[in-house]
């Protein structure tokens, strides 16, 4: 029997269903592709398709290859842009990557980086608006706004004087928390404990500092504080002190040892920093001590110094202190100060806390991801003459050669030849390669590979401050540096450095390829690349590098500077250097992101 042609009527549900279904999808796929050619749409999906791209860890041999090619000089165009979500990216402080981590102990706001298969590779973009940033020593009191607008401070602590919005920039009326008033009335009245002025103290270190208008008042006084913050609710506190012009570091006091050797600051600062001091056994008390100088002062104010309903934090704070032997010097209404014994504590007396000294097996100094110590550090596992008192005052401290320089072999005397070394190469830099050293577009500078600091100590009449970065795998002289005067952490350069984006105008570094290499081996742990894109991601637009090392090592980094948009030149070394040193001084390019992104 044959078919029947049935009308179209008749014909099968199930027919029409599938036509139904084929015409649709055609139809969707024509208007899918005028969205995407005609309407913005487009541009924003082909944005979060590059961001996916980027930050996409499925082929690390892409990655690898790319990294090759770089090195090589064979990739003829820069490397691509970050998106333009990413200009405050942070590697190792992301909170979308840290927040799934645990609350104990504040883990999951310190430092956890990813493997360097998983970050992109690519190049931070400054914000739409971007200006070269406002020069010291204006920019104490005021920055664009359009350099990281983030109002979120402004509106929530602007009645307390941190920081408000005023035409084009952001003002700092030098408040906070504990002196809405500003920081000068509280310096002085802590002037009348503690010897601020006159050199006996120098370094200090202000923890949860806001946007360290605290240590920014100091600077006057002759005291270089280092302050930190985590990453955390107030958006980008760090990001403004850096802007400002004051040494600040990102940072938390969670579950590991602060990146700092043991007795390296004169003076430490909590003003409402919300630290638990006596919480799990007075641990963070315990890594306090740590860094504070035998002879030194702590001031608290807030939380829980006289606080309502907070009596037993308040008891216990003050029987850790005792047990610690501190001196009692003031309680002056929310604040207290203790000043630290000069030798060792007076333990291992009975106290509540069943603190007890560390044995000799532990380096104090060790603190590059090292898990915090329920452990007293004794002065005597230190070597030298170190009190705040018996150390020189302030200058004469910079060019004195400390005990502490025996951490490595001849120590003494390397002091002294390193000191004279970098006076020479700070004068040649200055006067031959005109480096822009002194003037007001430098402000915040990094040495990357500080040994002892001598780069930072010929430096010291400038109107500049140094991060002194000691590499975790190098030996251990970041104690050197702070009995200079100087500041400076730990780190390891195969890894980010915790800072934001733009946050530096000169980054100095002397033997590049010694930051990757495993220490005695020709054996390289990570590579340039990833180290140099790192730099640009820290160095502001139209700041300033400056890597020497041998002609073959600047040869390649003179090949990657090309590929993350800086101007490079290569120039020989000051005549009485010895050595086949080449240097390479680069300025990057103030670029901005295409519509594109």
């Amino acid at each position: 029997m044959g078919h029947l042609n049935l009308p179209a009527s008749k014909r099968n549900p199930r027919q029409w269903k599938l036509l139904d279904i084929i015409t649709a999808i055609f139809f969707g796929l024509v208007l899918l592709f005028f969205l995407l050619v005609f309407t913005p749409l487009g541009d924003s999906m082909a944005a979060s398709g590059r961001q996916a791209l980027l930050l996409s860890t499925s082929d690390p041999r892409q990655r690898h290859r790319l990294v090759s090619l770089v090195e090589l000089g064979h990739h003829h165009k820069p490397i691509e842009a970050c998106p333009a979500n990413s200009v405050d990216h942070m590697p190792c402080e992301d909170p979308r990557r840290n927040s799934q981590l645990s609350r104990e102990m504040n883990l999951y706001r310190e430092r956890h980086c990813p493997l360097p298969d998983e970050m992109p590779l690519c190049l931070i973009p400054p914000p739409p608006g971007y200006k070269i940033p406002v020069q010291w020593p204006e920019s104490l009191h005021k920055i664009w706004h359009s350099n990281m607008p983030h109002n979120k401070i402004a509106d929530r602590k602007g009645h307390q004087g941190w920081m408000k919005e005023q035409g084009p920039h952001f003002i700092f009326p030098g408040g906070g928390t504990m002196f809405p008033d500003g920081a000068a009335p509280y310096i002085e009245k802590l002037g009348q404990y503690i010897p601020l002025t006159g050199g006996t103290l120098r370094t200090a270190l202000d923890m949860g500092c806001g946007v360290a208008s605290f240590g920014g008042s100091l600077l006057s006084e002759g005291i270089l504080a280092l302050s930190f913050a985590p990453r955390d609710s107030h958006k980008a506190q760090i990001q403004f002190a850096l802007e400002r012009g004051i040494p600040a570091f990102v940072l938390m006091l969670g579950t590991r040892r602060l990146p700092f050797p043991a007795f390296a600051f004169d003076f430490i600062h909590c003003s409402r920093c919300l630290i638990p001091f006596t919480a799990y056994n007075a641990t963070y008390f315990i890594e306090v001590d740590r860094l504070l100088r035998p002879g030194g002062y702590l001031v608290i104010s807030g939380p829980p110094v006289q606080w309502p309903k907070q009596d037993k934090e308040w008891a216990d704070l003050q029987a850790v202190a005792r047990a610690l032997c501190y001196e009692l010097i003031a309680v002056d209404g929310n604040t207290v100060i203790w000043k630290k014994p000069n030798g060792d504590s007076c333990l291992p007396n009975q106290n509540e806390f069943g603190l007890e000294s560390c044995d000799e097996s532990n380096d104090p100094s060790n603190a590059w991801y090292f898990k915090l110590r329920r452990c007293v550090t004794s002065t005597s596992s230190v070597n030298g003459e170190y009190p705040v008192g018996i150390i020189p005052k302030w200058p004469d401290r910079l060019t004195r050669a400390p005990s502490r320089a025996l951490v490595v072999k001849n120590g003494i005397d390397l002091f002294r030849a390193d000191t004279r070394r970098w006076t020479r190469r700070v004068a040649y830099y200055k006067n031959t390669l005109n480096l822009k050293l002194g003037s007001p577009a430098v402000r915040n500078v990094m040495d990357m590979n500080a040994f002892f600091g001598g780069f930072a100590a010929a430096l010291v009449s400038d109107p500049v401050w140094v991060m002194n970065v000691v590499p975790a795998r190098k030996p251990l002289t970041l104690g050197v540096i702070y009995d200079r005067g100087l500041i400076g952490v730990y780190h390891d350069w195969c890894e980010p450095f915790s800072t934001y984006p733009r946050t530096y105008d000169f980054i100095h570094v002397a033997g590049i390829e010694s930051l990757i290499k495993l220490p005695g081996s020709s054996k390289s742990r990570c590579n340039l690349v990833d180290l140099m894109v790192e730099m640009d991601r820290m160095l502001r637009p139209e700041g300033t590098v400056v890597i020497r090392d041998s002609p073959e090592v600047i040869d390649k980094v003179a090949r990657i500077a090309h590929a993350v948009r800086w101007t490079a030149t290569i120039n020989d070394k000051e005549p009485e250097s010895h050595g086949r040193e080449k240097i390479l001084v680069a300025t990057k390019t103030f670029w901005k992101l295409t519509s594109s992104h």
